[in-house]
């Protein structure tokens, strides 16, 4: 696979990941967006929006057919090339690549019988367990993937476990509760993280891209590595690695995070803040209502000073008056 190929599968993978993201969230989106009403009657938009997911989930699958179809083609390619190169490697190695595109082939397949024709039934699980069984194949292969122990190409396969793994994760969860809109969102952000990380190692390892003091070397079509120079080489090519995955991740948040914004604006989900009043305005009316009655003295202080000014007042009263001659110490006789 060159730079040409790796663009169309990583492409095909975005293209894929972004249509299943949005399709998952726009129903969940504008149910929330609509009040509940007490009464329920079959409202005439119901018919629609089964329409049209059940035309979405179709064109993923022609996605899927498409893209499953063109790695199988491209894999025969590569086999062919090792055969007449002579090498076992590359011949074996795209084998496994077209039993997993044979895979996707069979699940968008089963799906498209299953949403078009009403007399072909097939069990959900059986078809999520088929995608399930597709993406842990291919979680495998990434992870068994060793043909050169020390070539720099074995942190990108490292790296692109992370959305096969999100991917299987969320077809996993789609067993349990197929009609779950947010396996789907997950998995279509791992998708489009997967299209993404194909896009760069299409160009780290197909144009001048590659890392410096690194260089390509093919045994055949589908069989290569990355080679550095020296040891340090091999620690800056890893690193260099792990940082464009960082920043792959990053740029994926910003996006998921802008057009997620958009989607929840047109459905009118940001409008929910208009049925609560301030919090200032509410303070200050309880303020306004509460002013010249609040002090800091509570019912306790009132009732100990009543108790004081009681025994005060019964203090007064037992005080009994002493003539003046009897200060003195003597008093007249009469």
């Amino acid at each position: 696979m060159g730079l040409f190929n790796h663009t169309v599968a990583g492409g095909g993978f975005i293209l894929i990941g972004a249509w299943e993201s949005l399709t998952s969230s726009s129903v969940p989106l504008k149910n929330s967006s609509q009040p509940p009403t007490s009464q329920s009657p079959a409202h005439p938009t119901a018919d629609k929006h089964a329409h049209d997911s059940v035309f979405s989930s179709s064109l993923t699958f022609v996605l899927i057919m498409i893209l499953s179809f063109l790695f199988v083609l491209d894999s025969l390619l590569s086999f062919f090339d090792a055969r007449s190169s002579k090498d076992t490697i590359g011949s074996v190695l795209q084998l496994q690549v077209i039993a997993i595109s044979l895979l996707f082939f069979l699940y968008s397949v089963l799906g498209l019988m299953t949403r078009l024709r009403k007399s072909f039934v097939l069990p959900s699980p059986v078809l999520n367990l088929v995608c399930l069984f597709a993406f842990v194949e291919e979680f495998l292969l990434f992870f068994l993937q060793r043909k050169d122990p020390s070539g720099v190409e074995n942190r990108y396969y490292d790296m692109m476990l992370v959305p096969i793994g999100i991917c299987a994760f969320c077809s996993f969860l789609e067993l349990k509760n197929p009609k779950w809109g947010y396996t789907k969102l997950g998995r279509g952000i791992g998708l489009i993280l997967q299209g993404m990380w194909i896009l760069q190692m299409g160009f780290a390892f197909f144009s001048d891209f590659i890392v410096h003091g690194c260089s390509l070397h093919e045994k055949s079509r589908g069989n290569y590595t990355v080679k550095c120079k020296g040891h340090p080489e091999y620690h800056r090519g890893r690193a260099i690695v792990t940082l464009q995955f960082n920043c792959h991740l990053a740029l994926l948040v910003t996006v998921i995070a802008f057009v997620y914004s958009i989607v929840c604006k047109k459905n009118g989900i940001g409008r929910e803040h208009m049925q609560y009043r301030p919090i200032g305005a509410e303070m200050q009316h309880l303020e306004n209502a509460g002013h010249g009655h609040f002090t800091l003295d509570s019912d306790e202080d009132d009732s100990e000073n009543g108790i004081k000014e009681e025994r005060n007042v019964e203090m007064q009263k037992a005080i009994v008056p002493v003539p003046e001659s009897e200060t003195n110490g003597y008093h007249n006789s009469p």
